[in-house]
């Protein structure tokens, strides 16, 4: 895969989860603008955090490869100024839907204390919250114009082995121990105490602005979603991309009309329809997200081990069960697999997260684990068991054991052919500056 492009992949998914790490409060940056591409900056500060990250996966430390992290950083921007100058939009919905999930990740790191990111980051929760937005909005831009400038490009089996062949063997990778694995999720259920203390505050709120009281200034005091600082106005939506359960409740009210409270996979909701307009319409909502006992986790617990129990006795298969039951759509739709960043069934023992990592190393092969509470991409907790299924040894890259990554290399090989010519014209729409610190980078020169 060429390397610039495996740079732009790496910096599109983890761009916005540097805002996560945790300042150095005793390293003093002296932040400049390194990268101007028309009304869009590229700062110091962000050059040198994406360059260590880069580091921390395993890439060589030098001034090539911060070169090549500005360049990615670049044709970001690029992206983003030509999506503004073609009309190429994300929806608001989508980038708040995404924003919930990495705020409750980074609140999650921090042991779930908001004011814990106050502390670290020298600022309120809700400039926080907007800096973070403004990362994600880029990211979902920067995914979609990738999207668009390389659908239906495919590649042939015979494409695949060509590729592969014009390797040459003293290049082939060779390829650390890898894992297949899969789980099946369980969400705890709400006790009726939480239920009805959720459903009774979201009532009492439909009484307050019955009443006369400011919707969006209960929103900002009450809501747990991003939109809570905007009043919890989400903007114009178009129908389909919402949740069904919130888009149903908001679309059968009139104008100024409120629902009843709404529950959805994101809490309960009170919602407001400001306005309609054919297939758009304008709402704004009050989420509220419930709280779960250690009685409720157990109760998961007890069902995974029901589970569990039949899939030890070999009375049903584990991939069967896991496209049923398991509440981890990603991995369920799969079978209950994780998936690699190949994209296959097996993943680097490098890539699993720690608490994976710990669990299968207590392990044997062909052993499911007991249920274990783990936090979920979202940031919310569930309760899980895995089936450690195999196990691959170290070796070199061939057809026969690795044809999914050498699939993806090489429609990536296409897929970077057909964005550098893309590059190549759309530099020309757009002012590019660089600062002379970084001229030797000779970024997008021929």
């Amino acid at each position: 895969m060429n390397k610039l492009f495996l740079i732009i992949v790496l910096i599109s998914f983890f761009y916005a989860d540097l805002m996560a790490q945790e300042p150095q409060s005793n390293e003093i940056v002296i932040d400049k603008i390194v990268a101007k591409v028309d009304d869009y900056i590229v700062l110091k500060s962000e050059l040198e955090r994406a360059y260590l990250e880069l580091l921390s996966r395993g890439n060589t430390a030098g001034q090539e490869t911060k070169c090549m992290v500005l360049e990615g950083m670049v044709l970001n921007k690029v992206m983003v100024a030509k999506a503004e100058i073609d009309s190429v939009v994300v929806e608001e919905e989508e980038v708040d839907r995404d924003l919930d999930m990495r705020l409750a990740q980074i609140v999650g790191q921090f042991g779930g204390d908001e004011k814990m990111i106050e502390k670290y980051y020298k600022k309120s929760i809700e400039e926080f919250k907007e800096e973070l937005r403004e990362n994600v909005k880029e990211q979902k831009i920067v995914s979609k114009m990738q999207s668009l400038m390389t659908e239906g490009i495919t590649v042939t089996p015979s494409e695949v082995k060509q590729f592969f062949k014009n390797i040459p063997r003293d290049s082939l990778p060779y390829f650390s121990t890898e894992v297949t694995i899969g789980q099946i999720v369980k969400k705890p259920q709400i006790s009726k105490e939480e239920r009805d203390r959720i459903e009774s505050l979201l009532l009492r709120l439909r009484q307050r602005v019955i009443d006369g009281e400011d919707f969006q200034d209960l929103a900002r005091k009450y809501s747990q979603g991003p939109t809570g600082p905007r009043g919890g106005n989400l903007g114009m939506i178009k129908r389909g991309q919402m949740v069904s359960e919130f888009e149903g409740a908001a679309l059968k009210l009139k104008e100024g009309e409120l629902s009843l409270p709404v529950e959805s996979q994101f809490g309960f909701h009170l919602i407001q329809l400001v306005e309609r307009r054919g297939n758009e319409y304008n709402a704004r909502h009050i989420l509220i997200q419930p709280k779960y006992s250690e009685s409720d986790f157990e109760k998961a617990a007890y069902f995974l081990d029901s589970l569990r129990d039949l899939i030890e006795i070999d009375s049903i298969k584990f991939d069967k069960v896991a496209k049923e039951f398991s509440e981890d759509k990603e991995s369920a739709s799969n079978g209950g697999y994780i998936r690699g960043s190949s994209g296959a069934n097996r993943v680097l023992v490098s890539e699993l997260e720690p608490g994976l990592f710990f669990t299968i190393d207590t392990m044997t092969v062909n052993t499911i684990s007991k249920p274990i509470k783990y936090s979920m991409p979202d940031g919310t907790s569930a309760m899980r068991i895995i089936f450690y299924k195999d196990k691959i040894k170290p070796h070199q890259a061939n057809l026969d054991e690795d044809y999914q990554k050498i699939y993806l290399a090489a429609i990536n090989a296409k897929k970077t052919k057909v964005m550098s010519e893309w590059f190549k014209s759309a530099r020309e729409d757009v002012f590019i500056q660089i600062d002379p610190e970084y001229e030797s980078c000779r970024i997008l020169q021929e």
